[in-house]
Parts: structure tokens; C-alpha cells; sequence
């Protein structure tokens, strides 16, 4: 009987649609926000221990299921009773021993490089509800406050002091290190050593709330002397409206009450509620990583947060006509 060739023809589909479908998958390991792409030598050290690690699990699954397939397919007849004891104790007792205790041991060795001291700035990071709050301890004693983004200088190693609010949040800029968990009432610390400048992505990754998928922040690696200058920009008050529409709404935003809760260096607004706004025109993002910092961006979010982000906690000021919220948006744009 001839076998009908179309019946071979699900299988080969499958194949290239798996073909087709890898360089897809790999395109998934790169990126600002990908634990492949190192920034630094901490995510380098945790490459390589990623793949030590992969080629262990690899050696480990082979090993363990070759010597099955060998002992019930290869060699099914009856074992007398000193080889299958010898089977289980070199197969089932030592390989996987020695392989998974080489590979703690490596790990381990590892420790110590990625728990170094910082040389660099010491940064303050507190997980609130659904944001960042960012404070930079000056070698002056004093304190730059900001808030959704990290700055730090390349070549030198960072101090995190992580703590939280409410909940548990975790820190994690996949290509600059590992995670840490930050926990209410205690503070843990950890250090970073950024090496290329550029732009990553940072992300909560312990679920938190209901906006923790948009907990976001950016991580901008800069030469040491460029982040000198703007960690001094940022102890600067804010500048003056740049137009009557700005001033329009810099008197709109004291007389709403935003002042409670932001602060707005070198204004009436002395708030510690929400983020500090004195530079937020200068950020990379609106929201935790939710929107631009277009005037059009910032007309959303004062119009309504909570459509943006559920659960926020700052109040939706839609009794305001699209014209008043303009000119704040107008106001918090030009606030670099």
C-alpha cells in the first residue's frame, strides 16, 4: 500500500512554522528592558551565570534521561542486582550531585563581586503606590529629591537604600542587575556598577496592586561629569513660567491644591504626598513609565490619573474645562 505523501505535510508545517517562529523568540532577548543586554558588569556577571547555569540544567536532563532511555530501551533485559545498584548510585546519586553542587559552588563564588561596596552616589528609593520616589544624598548633607527615574554616573558603583510604603514592590533594571525586594519599615540595600551609558527600562517585579504592571521607571547610565551637572540642575528651585499660559496654570496648580501633595521647589507647593514636580518637564517619562511628558501627555493625566492608572491615588480634575487643564499641563511641561 503507497503511503499518501500529503499525510507528512501537518509535520512539516509545524517544523517551519517553528523556523519561522525562533527568530521572533530571539528577538525577545534584546532591548533596554532584557537581562541579556548587560549595562554593567552586575547584569554581565548574571549572564554568564544564566548561561553556566542552562548548560548545567542541559548536562543534568541529558545525563538523567540518557541513562533511563539506555536502562529501559537500549538495555531493557534484567540487571543483576550489583548493576542496578551501581546504576543508582553513579546515575541517580552522583551525577546529579556533583553536577548541581558545582554549579551552587559557582554560583556562590559569585557573591561576593555582585555585594561590592559603592564607591559612587547613595540613592534612596521608595516604592509607593503605583511610583517611585527617588532621593539622592548629597556629599553637602543634603537631599535632591525627584521621583519615576534613576540617574546614575558610569564607572563608579551606586549605594540603593530600598524601602516601601504600603506593600512589597521589588527594584529591577534587567539589564543593569538583579532584583530586590523592598519591604514596608525596612530598608535593604544594594549596589549597582553601570558601565555603558545609555537608556534602560526598570520595573516593579513583585506584584503589588492593581497598577503594577504599570509601575515603571528609566535608568539613565551617564558619563560622570554629565551626571554632576544634572544632579546640580536638579537642586535648583524651579524655573519661572515661560508664558502667560504657564503662568496661567503655575496659579491654577496652587489654587487646585496640587501644592498639598507635590512639591514644587522655589513655590508654595511643599507637598510630600506625590512626587516632587520641580523638574518634571526634564523626565523621560509621565506616570511611572504610563505616559510622555508632552503637553498633551500631562493634559491627560491631570484630567484623569485613574484611566491611565487604576487605583491612583491622586483625584481626577475633570470639573476643570480642557482650557484650565491646558495651562497646567502647559506649566508642569516647561518645568525642566
Amino acid at each position: 500500500m503507497t503511503r499518501d505523501p500529503r499525510a507528512r505535510r501537518p509535520l512539516i508545517s509545524r517544523k517551519t512554522g517553528v523556523l519561522l517562529a525562533l527568530p521572533l523568540l530571539l528577538a525577545g532577548c534584546e532591548g533596554r528592558q532584557s537581562v541579556l543586554v548587560d549595562g554593567g558588569a552586575d547584569a554581565r556577571i548574571l549572564t554568564d551565570l544564566f548561561w553556566v547555569m542552562l548548560v548545567g540544567a542541559v548536562v543534568l536532563w541529558v545525563g538523567m534521561n540518557g541513562l533511563f532511555y539506555w536502562a529501559t530501551r537500549r538495555n531493557p533485559a534484567p540487571h543483576s542486582q550489583l548493576a542496578a545498584n551501581w546504576l543508582v548510585i553513579i546515575g541517580g546519586i552522583l551525577f546529579p550531585t556533583v553536577t548541581l553542587g558545582a554549579l551552587l559552588v559557582y554560583g556562590l563564588t559569585l557573591m561576593p563581586e555582585l555585594r561590592a561596596t559603592g564607591d559612587g552616589p547613595v540613592i534612596r528609593v521608595t516604592g509607593e503606590q503605583w511610583w517611585w520616589r527617588v532621593e539622592y544624598e548629597r556629599e553637602d548633607g543634603t537631599t535632591v529629591t525627584t521621583a519615576n527615574e534613576i540617574r546614575l554616573p558610569a564607572g563608579v558603583r551606586s549605594t540603593f537604600l530600598l524601602d516601601s510604603k504600603k506593600v512589597i514592590h521589588s527594584f529591577w533594571v534587567p539589564s543593569l542587575g538583579g532584583k530586590m525586594d523592598m519591604f514596608p519599615g525596612r530598608v535593604t540595600e544594594m549596589t549597582l556598577g553601570p558601565e555603558r551609558p545609555g537608556i534602560y527600562r526598570g520595573q516593579c517585579a513583585e506584584f503589588c496592586g492593581e497598577s503594577h504592571a504599570w509601575m515603571a521607571f528609566e535608568a539613565e547610565v551617564m558619563a560622570p561629569e554629565e551626571f554632576d551637572a544634572w544632579l546640580d540642575a536638579e537642586a535648583a528651585p524651579a524655573v519661572e513660567p515661560a508664558s502667560p499660559e504657564a503662568s496661567r496654570g503655575a496659579a491654577l496648580f496652587l489654587s487646585q491644591g496640587c501644592g498639598a501633595c507635590h512639591a514644587v521647589r522655589g513655590t508654595h507647593a511643599v507637598g510630600r504626598v506625590g512626587p516632587d514636580l520641580t523638574h518634571v518637564g526634564s523626565r523621560h517619562s509621565l506616570a511611572a513609565g504610563r505616559l510622555g511628558t508632552s503637553t498633551e501627555d500631562f493634559a491627560k493625566w491631570v484630567a484623569n490619573p485613574g484611566a491611565w492608572k487604576p487605583g491612583a491615588e491622586m483625584p481626577a480634575y475633570d470639573h476643570l474645562t480642557d482650557a484650565q487643564i491646558g495651562a497646567i499641563a502647559a506649566y508642569l511641561e516647561g518645568l525642566e
